[in-house]
């Protein structure tokens, strides 16, 4: 059972995406399956969703979505140029339009000065090659609460990008 604001920003998107005949992926990590859990939940939901990543490993956003070794070297899986990479991949190894991505420290542990629970980066690649980028710091407000704001932000990307 989702929360009804999550649930009403899921079918939003479900129904844009719909109207304007494009096709979502997703591609996660510290939310582990979430975002496409809640578009899945929308009935009429498979005119739109192509798939869901679920790459929680680096080695998994290396080989399933071709992000680059040395990007994740360099800056981290939690890390703007990830988030991008995710979501670029996500886009070219499906069918979708848009993609979402989401890589975070959800906690309680993991967190760093430079990288605290709580930080997570978010990624909307689109079609045309642009790609947005945001980045929240949730704080250490528990794990669940951290993935759940996660799903509302990355919702949020997918309603502005399938809104436009």
């Amino acid at each position: 059972m989702l929360p009804q604001d999550v649930e009403a920003t899921a079918e939003s998107v479900v129904r844009h995406a719909i109207s304007a005949g494009l096709m979502i992926a997703t591609a996660e990590s510290c939310t582990g399956g979430l975002v496409a859990g809640a578009l899945t939940a929308i009935a009429g939901s498979s005119a739109v969703v192509d798939r869901g990543f679920v790459t929680y490993s680096n080695e998994a956003k290396m080989e399933m979505l071709g992000v680059q070794q040395d990007v994740l070297a360099n800056h981290g899986a939690v890390s703007e140029p990830t988030a991008r990479a995710m979501a670029e991949g996500a886009r070219t190894n499906s069918r979708a339009q848009v993609a979402v991505s989401v890589t975070g420290i959800a906690g309680p542990g993991g967190g760093s000065d430079d990288k605290p629970v709580g930080l997570v980066h978010f990624a909307v690649a689109r079609a045309d090659g642009s790609v947005a980028h945001v980045e929240k710091r949730f704080g250490a407000i528990g794990r669940d609460q951290v993935r759940l704001e996660s799903v509302r932000v990355a919702l949020g990307l997918l309603q502005d990008a399938v809104t436009r």
